[in-house]
């Protein structure tokens, strides 16, 4: 299963992934990585730098299925220089030049330092990265790391780790319409009718970990959003109908308005 609509593939700095849906491993037992990933068709899954053990016990590459993509991160980073060494480190150990900034600075709220992250873009966009910044929604601060060289920003949809949804939709919105890049909502999306709202607003892919991680049955909640993911992505392609004020869904006029004597529909009152 990838959830992928013919021809319209995720691109991401170069490359083409068959599934919007993006999974964070960090609250996920490794043993039950795989089972997870297939059930949701997913291509891309992160990995904080300090929960690694590449090539050793406990590998996370034993885990996942075959041609699945490895996104690190570098969460534990308070400075950009402190993401860099981490990015360098992810390279050298054969993750690839694609990696997910992230630049904490409050241990207690976990939201992202949007200034700190922007130094990290471009510092790791002139080392070779295609850096995708995680973010506090501003579509300001996305445009300028947008110029700064990110592939990606990750605009958070509620707080980490919180299950409380699309709480900063009105921003991401906005992100979507001035960015260039792909916009990605990370972090807070906790059921998979907020995974459908976000794509409906045109988002190129979404992550999350919590939601499926703490649910009763991870696989089967990892099938949901997967496909919530291809209905929302369905929806934004297709064209949302406009919202407005209540109308008949089969037309008044030709039959109704002489039944009723009426010369001139268009001068009765509608609702």
């Amino acid at each position: 299963m990838t959830g992928v609509l013919p021809g319209d593939e995720l691109a991401l700095a170069g490359r083409l992934f068959g599934s919007r849906l993006i999974l964070g491993s960090g609250k996920h037992p490794i043993e039950r990585l795989t089972e997870v990933v297939e059930a949701g068709g997913v291509e891309i899954v992160t990995l904080a730098l300090r929960r690694a053990n590449l090539n050793g016990p406990g590998d996370i590459l034993d885990h996942l299925p075959p041609g699945r993509a490895i996104l690190p991160n570098t969460s534990g980073a308070r400075t950009a220089k402190e993401a860099l060494t981490l990015a360098r480190l992810a390279r050298e150990l054969g993750c690839g030049d694609l990696i997910k900034i992230e630049v904490i600075a409050d241990s207690r709220t976990l939201l992202p330092d949007n200034e700190e992250t922007l130094q990290a873009v471009a510092l790791l966009s002139e080392d070779g990265f295609a850096p995708l910044a995680y973010m506090t929604p501003d579509p300001v601060m996305g445009r300028k790391m947008e110029q700064a060289g990110a592939a990606a920003v990750m605009p958070l949809g509620a707080p980490i780790g919180s299950n409380r949804g699309l709480t900063t939709k009105e921003m991401v919105k906005l992100m979507v319409e001035c960015l260039q890049v792909p916009v990605i909502v990370d972090a807070g999306l906790g059921r998979p009718s907020q995974a459908c709202e976000a794509m409906e607003l045109g988002v190129a892919a979404v992550m999350v970990n919590t939601a499926v991680a703490t649910s009763d049955d991870p696989p089967a909640m990892a099938k949901a959003f997967a496909l919530a993911v291809q209905a929302g992505r369905a929806a934004y392609l297709a064209g949302l109908g406009p919202v407005g004020r209540p109308q008949a869904s089969s037309p008044l006029t030709g039959f109704l308005w002489e039944e009723k004597g009426s010369q001139d529909p268009s001068s009765q009152e509608k609702f």
